[in-house]
């Protein structure tokens, strides 16, 4: 067989073979996509995947904020708010207490009467002409009140407190529960006097006084006359029990005197 038969034949058979495979298949045959289209449609894709992550951590944000901005309230409305503190009391209302006895001052000289026939003891001019009347309904009864001792200065307190301490070798805080620091004595306003019973002296300034007529009868009429137990068993101020000791509270001053400072003491304690 010559060249240009063979090459015939060759061509023959290479165009027998295509047209054997069927248009079907040859219909799918596609080109490639470039390197360059795949690029650009991976960059769109993950550059909207980027996009679609920001959103959804900016609603994730904005989604806790509120949270926990709710938590927030929602503990500030349950803790109870502190209360304010209370103020404190004005220097003007404070009251000064040592050992157990409270500040008076001493009663204008000119406002003293005496209460027996000598002049010694003295009282306020109200608190004076109670108890005369006083001690003469108490005669009129059979019971004799007599005046130990009733209005004092400061200096004579100051004698008596202290002086005294040092004859008995006694403690401030010892020698306070039968007597007050000067400046701290009910008997510098005139308004408190010593009662004993003239029938039984003996007991005169003493706790055993309590068993007498005479303080069995102040016990039943002294309130009558303005006049009443400074310090009664187990009273607050701690003071010893002293059943002799008497305080006018007839009148506006002394019941002012006495009652004012002993409420102001109790709202410190």
């Amino acid at each position: 067989m010559d060249n240009l038969s063979l090459s015939d034949e060759t061509q023959n058979s290479s165009t027998r073979i295509v047209n054997d495979i069927p248009e079907a298949l040859r219909d799918k045959e596609e080109t490639p996509p470039s390197t360059s289209s795949s690029w650009q449609r991976g960059l769109i894709i993950g550059g909207g995947l980027a996009v679609s992550a920001i959103a959804l951590l900016v609603i994730t944000l904005t989604i806790l904020a509120g949270v926990d901005r709710q938590t927030q309230e929602v503990t500030m409305e349950s803790v109870p708010s502190s209360p304010s503190p209370s103020p404190s009391p004005s220097p003007a209302n404070e009251v000064e207490n040592l050992l157990g006895h409270l500040p008076y001052a001493e009663a204008p000289e000119d406002d003293l009467k005496a209460v027996t026939s000598d002049g010694r003891i003295r009282l306020r001019s109200s608190a004076a002409n109670k108890f005369q009347e006083m001690r003469k309904a108490a005669q009129a009864q059979g019971v004799n009140l007599v005046p130990l001792s009733g209005f004092r200065t400061v200096s004579q307190q100051e004698s008596l407190f202290f002086d005294i301490a040092e004859q008995r070798n006694q403690l401030p805080t010892t020698r306070a529960e039968v007597s007050a620091p000067p400046g701290y004595s009910e008997h510098h306003t005139g308004y408190t006097i010593d009662i004993g019973d003239g029938k039984v002296p003996a007991v005169n300034l003493s706790p055993r006084f309590d068993q007498t007529a005479a303080f069995k009868w102040l016990e039943q009429n002294a309130v009558r006359y303005g006049f009443e137990l400074s310090f009664p068993k187990d009273n607050p101020q701690g003071i010893s029990y002293e059943p002799w000791h008497w305080r006018f509270i007839g009148d506006r001053d002394s019941l002012e005197t006495f009652y004012k400072a002993r409420n102001l003491q109790n709202t410190q304690e």
